[in-house]
């Protein structure tokens, strides 16, 4: 049965991701009252880990609203990429992270799915750490988190989350999609100012 706490938070969050993907600010504090509410939702069905990430989301949102903003004489963040030998290194970290961490949960908690839910932690982690900085890799991660994401959160009866995540999980594809076009014109833009 979805409560109101589940309702809440998955209301607050889709808001935000659908903000995110049209790269606006207004992602970051929508997301923090989202967070706020999964981490209770999350803490109920026994996903430490997803607990773990939301305290993570509440803290790096106040940071990634003040990097989107800019700050006084500064220009707004532009969508970038990131280059493929850094992707990988932090691919790699995100792998070690669901083993480490996943051994962890499995060892000394009641954790459901451990390994599961600390491959959505680890990429999650690195997708908004990309977010943050406005790169086009951070659709990506959060293609691979919803994937994971919404059998887990099916068979841990957040029917109403699993199917968000999966309408999250087109978002992303359109999302990447709508950020690359950003980014090529940031790319333009950039060449324009170091030709002149």
């Amino acid at each position: 049965m979805i409560g109101p706490v589940e309702l809440g938070a998955n209301g607050f969050n889709t808001l935000s991701i659908l903000l995110a993907g049209r790269n606006s600010v207004h992602t970051w504090w929508t997301g923090i009252v989202g967070c706020l509410l999964f981490g209770w939702v999350f803490f109920q069905a026994k996903l430490y880990a997803d607990v773990t990430l939301q305290v993570f989301f509440v803290v790096t949102s106040v940071e990634g609203y003040r990097r989107w903003r800019g700050s006084a004489g500064k220009r707004e963040l532009p969508v970038t990429r990131t280059g493929p030998l850094v992707l990988a290194k932090l691919t790699l970290g995100c792998v070690l992270v669901v083993i480490g961490y996943g051994l962890l949960l499995h060892r000394f908690t009641d954790a459901y799915a451990p390994f599961l839910d600390s491959s959505i932690l680890a990429f999650s982690v690195l997708g908004q750490f990309l977010l943050m900085q406005r790169r086009l890799e951070t659709w990506l991660c959060w293609l691979v988190v919803n994937s994971v994401a919404v059998p887990v959160y099916w068979l841990r009866d957040l029917q109403l989350t699993s199917l968000l995540y999966a309408v999250y999980w087109v978002n992303a594809l359109i999302s990447l999609r709508h950020w690359r076009a950003e980014c090529a014109v940031a790319s333009a833009r950039t060449r324009a100012g170091a030709a002149s």
